[in-house]
């Protein structure tokens, strides 16, 4: 099936290829760890890389954010950027010039420097491979081994955003008659709404880890993430999910908590010390809420955590 290589398979085929042992890799490959932690003589060099593959209009700054968010999950200031990308040739120069405007303007808006990367036309693909690998540095040393049971699940965001507005620039048809055109713009303006830096900054000082919902959604990654600690969930009902992604749910029968979720972020912070980061928060003006806590037992992990939109997009209209 395509996408995200499932928890099992990706650490027989992937993860268990490691390389050499080296002491300066603190933290490499693993499930729900978003990026690499390396040591170097300024503290902790962080490294990310990720593609785009479900967007094409805006896709150079979700590259951006994507691995930016990656970054931030780490406790990291993203600082520089390295962009691969590989156009079909019928695409042509004007599609990587258009681009790399967006990678460069969204770039100078989170002061990245874009520092290098690849580019070519091939005749070998009719879609354009688009990838990034992110940088910056952190004093931090956040990952899945920090977490215990009891730890609190702390959310900002709302489950869904990114594949609600891929969904409205990529395939609007497939809204046709569900949304009002104030309702499909407000969902199209989620497009500004992908990056965790904000609240990032500010939950490093409390969390143990931080983790972006990206494909499989809420589910796949606090599925993930319970998986690496080897703990089990509770979870509460009343998850963060906008009134407008429930309307789409119910209409086009996909499940909001497995659709793709750049710009939500998930926090694993003691319990001794959720009211004081929640506070931070607000005093910010950025909202949250607690999703559940990690337990012991490990047989409540029943979380379906494919990803809903590839199937979305790939639908027919009747």
């Amino acid at each position: 099936m395509p996408g995200k290589l499932q928890p099992d398979i990706l650490k027989q085929n992937v993860l268990n290829f490691t390389g050499a042992l080296r002491d300066d890799l603190l933290v490499g490959g693993g499930l729900g760890e978003d990026a690499a932690l390396i040591r170097v003589p300024e503290g902790i060099l962080v490294a990310a890389s990720d593609p785009v593959t479900g967007a094409s209009k805006g896709a150079g700054s979700l590259l951006v954010h994507i691995n930016a968010n990656d970054l931030a999950c780490k406790g990291a200031d993203p600082s520089w950027l390295v962009v691969t990308l590989i156009v079909p040739d019928t695409m042509g120069i004007a599609f990587i010039h258009d681009i790399m405007g967006e990678i460069h303007a969204t770039c100078r808006s989170l002061n990245i420097a874009i520092a290098g990367g690849h580019t070519e036309l091939t005749d070998r693909y009719e879609q354009p491979v688009i990838s990034g690998t992110m940088l910056g540095i952190t004093r931090y040393e956040l990952s899945t081994r920090n977490i215990h049971a009891g730890d609190v699940i702390l959310l900002t965001g709302h489950a869904g955003l990114e594949g609600m507005s891929i969904i409205a620039h990529d395939r609007p048809e497939l809204f046709a008659g569900l949304f009002t055109p104030s309702e499909l713009a407000e969902i199209r303006s989620w497009q500004g709404d992908l990056s965790v830096l904000r609240p990032a900054g500010i939950l490093r000082e409390y969390a143990r880890y931080m983790h972006d919902p990206t494909e499989g959604g809420l589910n796949g990654a606090l599925y993930e993430t319970a998986r690496a600690c080897n703990l089990g969930l509770k979870l509460y009902d009343d998850l963060p999910v906008s009134p407008l992604t429930l309307k789409a749910a119910k209409a086009l029968g996909f499940n909001p908590y497995n659709l793709i979720s750049s710009g939500m972020l998930i926090a694993v912070v003691p319990p001794d010390r959720v009211q004081e980061a929640q506070e931070k928060l607000r005093k910010n003006d950025i909202a949250s809420s607690i999703a559940g806590e990690f337990i012991h037992d490990t047989d409540t992990l029943t979380i379906d955590a494919h990803e809903e939109l590839w199937g979305i997009l790939a639908r027919r209209i009747i």
